[in-house]
């Protein structure tokens, strides 16, 4: 039961994750592998948040992520995973009947209205975790390395292409943004993000969104927080653009009371971020066609979709398995 996946973010990943541990053999192949600094993927820029999102589809498949990343962090904090408290605000809406997780999440709370900042209309407390991608890829890849799951570095130009040199007959198509190419998908589109990693021991993820989308998120073992961020439809510019720079550091005062007020953007910024988001217009794509399942298209959310993507990723190549079993059979 051999099966290839094009792709080693962390959607590729995790999908070879639950495919090993359902007895199949894996192997990977992707243009870039966890390790490597390069801005032509995402995964490795992401801040990032297990952050359920309340406007989003497939509510299963981000609590399937929240409870496999909440067990990983209490299991083996070497993953770059850790549990935080998250402050969330919206100034587009003023109740939380949208906020479907709140029945997920623990230590769930709504704050009061005059602690609010910066014009929002609702505020609310819990926890959940963030993922260090500098750490979390190089880990669950020696995890998998382990378990038997091969990598292979190619750029791929066609499933075909990649059919014929993984020897399998099911792919999970798993390319992030090559989707536009390799499943001839017009809605693949990326959207830039422009982010900094900067010097600070706060170990709160803090997130404002609606008329601007404004963050902060602890990455774990680095000494500094992610602050952010924008959402760039269409944009592929991979240079930081510095009027940016200086927006987020004032937005990111607004929704935390100031706490960075005494950043120096020429002395205290770690790391500048630059990476292409994977999204798709319509949404995301998670199904099969034929032999091939598609897994592609999650924006901002790759990491809090990820494990339960990659349990659904499992459930459709067994899928297709019994169904190529059957048509044997009938032969």
């Amino acid at each position: 039961m051999e099966v290839g996946i094009i792709g080693s973010g962390v959607i590729g990943l995790t999908s070879a994750l639950a495919l090993v541990q359902a007895g199949y053999s894996v192997t990977i192949v992707a243009r870039e592998l966890p390790g490597d600094d390069s801005l032509r993927w995402a995964s490795p820029w992401a801040g990032a948040g297990i952050l359920p999102y309340p406007d989003s589809a497939g509510h299963d498949l981000q609590v399937e992520t929240f409870k496999y990343y909440w067990a990983l962090a209490h299991r083996d904090p070497t993953s770059g995973v850790q549990v935080v408290d998250v402050t969330e605000y919206y100034d587009d809406r003023s109740d939380d009947a949208t906020i479907w997780y709140k029945t997920l999440v623990p230590k769930y709370r709504r704050l009061p209205s005059e602690n609010l900042p910066a014009n929002a209309k609702l505020g609310f407390q819990y926890q959940s975790m963030t993922v260090n991608p500098a750490i979390f890829l190089p880990w669950i890849k020696i995890l998998l390395e382990r378990k038997g799951v091969k990598f292979i570095r190619a750029e791929i130009k066609s499933i075909s292409h990649a059919r014929s040199l993984l020897k399998t007959e099911i792919i999970v198509n798993a390319s992030g943004l090559g989707a536009r190419v390799l499943a001839n998908d017009d809605k693949v589109i990326a959207v830039r993000g422009q982010t900094m990693l900067v010097e600070s021991d706060s170990h709160e993820m803090v997130m404002f969104q609606g008329s601007h989308y404004t963050y902060q998120i602890p990455r774990m073992y680095s000494g500094g927080v992610i602050i952010g961020g924008v959402s760039q439809e269409g944009d592929t510019d991979e240079t930081v653009d510095l009027a940016t720079r200086t927006d987020i550091l004032r937005r990111t005062n607004l929704i935390t009371q100031d706490r960075f007020r005494s950043v120096d953007l020429n002395k205290h910024v770690m790391k500048d971020l630059v990476g292409l988001r994977p999204s798709r217009t319509g949404g995301y794509r998670l199904e099969r066609e034929g032999s091939v399942i598609h897994a592609y298209g999650f924006n901002t959310l790759g990491y809090t979709y990820s494990y339960g993507v990659a349990l659904k990723v499992h459930a459709l190549v067994t899928t297709a398995l019994e169904e190529k079993r059957s048509q044997q059979s009938r032969l």
